[in-house]
């Protein structure tokens, strides 16, 4: 005998349904199909499920590909991990197929690309040099970077435009191929490059020019806002690997751009990344897209997995 005042409520009557009538939300013509031999990357993602990331990622691809064909913009935010994981080649084989129509960068992405093309490598041992005071100070990073600054904000360029003529003259010829602000310089693809003060090695540097440097990334932000005009009604923009400045830059550049009574609706973004971050999800995912159509996707994995697989499916499409 239960020694509880409360008894078990009885189920007698509980009223139910045919499960034809409830439906599901998944159901078998969603599964995955098994992958064939052979049928290479296209068929591949034709086997994948039609359900979560995998529905989502096809979500992207087919947006990309309607924005080539529409003539509209294709802007890909760049963090420095992806640059990192060696995905410069990639990224400007896209490019030269017509895939890219504007660079993002934050100013992590835009050192690791410079080092590449001045020296073959990047990405120092922080913990290593940390210690002693060495983190950030390569002398011909803080050198040329900021050298290249100041020349081009006295000649009127932003960030990315400047640090991409300097590769021009110093960039190594055996390294200047992998170079995303050296390649898309020398196609005329613009590059902006986005900082905030103090966040970037070359800012500890002796030559540093905090004038210039504002006014060149300044200079930069007005040139993003002209490329998000180019997302109305079709375009895309992808932010791959930057978890707060991109994102907060891209949320004011589409203000700007609707402030300043410019159409910007129905167009597409995407925010590829390891982990799903706060100001990704609202900034590039949700926000945008309020009362003004389109749509936002997350796409969660490693970018040296994610991109590739991207960019062999654009490739597979032509």
């Amino acid at each position: 005998m239960s020694r509880y005042s409360e008894s078990p409520l009885s189920f007698e009557g509980l009223k139910t349904v045919p499960i034809d009538a409830r439906g599901g939300k998944v159901g078998v013509p969603d599964f995955a199909r098994v992958y064939k031999k052979g049928s290479g990357v296209t068929g591949l993602l034709e086997s994948l499920p039609k359900i979560l990331a995998a529905d989502r990622f096809r979500g992207v691809l087919d947006a990309v590909i309607r924005a080539k064909a529409k003539k509209r913009a294709i802007l890909w935010g760049i963090g420095g991990h992806v640059v990192k994981c060696g995905l410069a080649d990639v990224l400007l084989d896209l490019m030269h197929r017509g895939w890219v129509t504007g660079f993002v960068m934050n100013g992590a992405a835009s050192i690791h690309d410079f080092e590449i093309a001045i020296a073959g490598q990047t990405s120092e041992d922080v913990e290593a040099v940390l210690p002693d005071g060495r983190f950030g100070a390569a002398e011909e990073t803080g050198r040329e970077m900021n050298l290249a600054i100041v020349e081009g904000d006295a000649e009127g360029l932003g960030m990315g435009e400047a640090l991409g003529k300097r590769l021009g003259v110093i960039a190594r010829p055996e390294f200047a191929a992998h170079s995303l602000l050296w390649g898309a310089y020398e196609r005329s693809v613009p590059v902006t490059v986005h900082v905030a003060v103090g966040t970037d090695t070359p800012h500890t540097h002796p030559q540093a020019d905090g004038r210039a440097i504002g006014s060149a990334t300044h200079r930069d932000f007005r040139l993003l806002c002209s490329l998000v005009k180019g997302l109305d009604h079709g375009g895309v923009y992808l932010n791959v690997g930057s978890a707060v400045v991109l994102p907060e830059v891209f949320l004011k550049a589409v203000s700007v751009v609707r402030n300043l009574g410019n159409p910007l609706a129905n167009f597409t973004t995407a925010n590829f990344d390891f982990l799903e971050h706060y100001r990704p999800k609202l900034n590039v995912v949700e926000r945008p897209h309020a009362r003004s159509g389109g749509k936002g996707y997350a796409i969660t994995g490693h970018h040296e997995l994610m991109i590739p697989l991207l960019a062999a499916a654009l490739i597979e499409s032509e």
